[in-house]
């Protein structure tokens, strides 16, 4: 069942938004364990710490949501959101660079910006459609940050990568 922007109240919206930051949170993790941590400050270390934004906002919506509903029941369910910032399934590879990383994040907060941008035209409720505009800019934000932290990350491959694909090679 795709979901009625038109129809969503402060309660509804608070749950989409956790909903979206949980996504998140599963794939970054996955994704952290799936390239496997090789040196501080590689791709698996970029996935943790981009699962650690995510949790701290999902917790800090969740608060707010408690706040506001107490254990109101959700009415907004996973089925009916499918990879709003989650990254993408396929983008992970082992021996990816951190930079590599950094741009799969990037892409992740590209997209949920368009998530909630895209939104806002449908959204009648005046409190939904103010919760979006800071969901969109907070999205701003990390996009901001992650492109700061790409100038300071080499080009290419990482050595690693580039290792393990040269000739007579395990990887390659």
């Amino acid at each position: 069942m795709a979901l009625d922007f038109r129809t969503l109240d402060l309660r509804d919206a608070l749950d989409l938004a956790i909903l979206v930051e949980d996504e998140a949170l599963e794939r970054y993790q996955a994704f952290a364990k799936q390239v496997g941590g090789r040196y501080p400050g590689d791709a698996a270390d970029v996935f943790a710490q981009m699962a650690g934004f995510e949790k701290k906002h999902g917790d800090e919506l969740r608060a707010r949501r408690r706040d506001l509903f107490q254990d109101a029941p959700a009415r907004v369910t996973i089925d009916q959101l499918d990879d709003a910032e989650a990254p993408d399934r396929g983008a992970p590879r082992v021996f990816m660079s951190a930079r590599d990383a950094v741009e799969v994040a990037l892409a992740s907060e590209v997209k949920a910006w368009a998530f909630y941008d895209g939104a806002l035209p449908q959204v009648s409720d005046p409190s939904v459609r103010i919760l979006f505009e800071a969901l969109r800019d907070e999205e701003a934000t990390h996009q901001a940050l992650l492109r700061r932290r790409l100038v300071g990350l080499p080009a290419g491959p990482d050595l690693t990568e580039a290792e393990a694909d040269a000739p007579g090679s395990d990887g390659g």
